[in-house]
């Protein structure tokens, strides 16, 4: 059960510093921007390996959202992986990371790692994530959200992963699109254990 997962997180030394390794994949919902801002912010911290998986649908989605095509996504990450590559190192619990996002999940992503469907690298890394008790991030983009949607978010909830869907925050007064992607953003790193200090965090009233 989600209590029970205490091996997150997980560190390894390279060169004589602490490396924090981050897997993330994007899915073909609407919101590539989150994707996007994501790892060029895990770019930007020291120490933290970033590898990415985006699924067909997510790189239609991509570009359509964005404007950009893998080919702008791999100087930001350590290793882009084939989504079809499914003997790449993600795909085994003997390869050492520390957290995963999904940033933004589809329901047909999430329902496929809730079902362990494991058919492409995306969910079977998932699955690694849930199996070895390593710390697993949904940014489920989809609304409005019936039955089986949300049984499917219960059975995730149980096996421990963290259900965190763009949910705008507006106690920060946000003035554009980019001021609410940065927010969100900064709230996914915060989950998956890499803040970077740049997250607008409310001061009470």
């Amino acid at each position: 059960m989600g209590g029970s997962r205490n091996r997150w997180p997980v560190c390894h030394h390279k060169g004589g510093s602490i490396l924090r390794r981050i897997v993330i994949g994007i899915s073909g919902a609407s919101g590539a921007v989150y994707g996007v801002r994501l790892i060029e912010r895990l770019a930007a911290i020291e120490g933290v390996e970033t590898h990415l998986v985006v699924t067909r649908p997510g790189e239609k989605t991509l570009h359509q959202e964005t404007g950009r095509g893998l080919q702008d996504l791999r100087p930001l990450v350590t290793e882009l992986h084939a989504v079809e590559r499914i003997g790449a190192t993600v795909a085994s619990g003997s390869f050492l990371f520390d957290a995963m996002g999904v940033v933004p999940c589809s329901v047909n992503t999430m329902s496929a790692i809730a079902c362990g469907l494991a058919s492409n690298l995306l969910t079977r890394a998932a699955d690694v994530a849930l199996k070895e008790r390593r710390r697993l991030v949904l940014a489920v983009r989809e609304t409005p959200l019936h039955l089986g949607h949300l049984r499917n978010m219960t059975a995730l909830a149980e096996m421990g992963a963290v259900i965190s869907p763009p949910m705008p925050a507006f106690y920060t007064h946000p003035k554009s699109i980019d001021d609410i992607v940065d927010q969100q953003v900064g709230r996914l790193l915060d989950l998956l254990g890499v803040g970077d200090g740049h997250l607008e965090r409310w001061a009470g009233i």
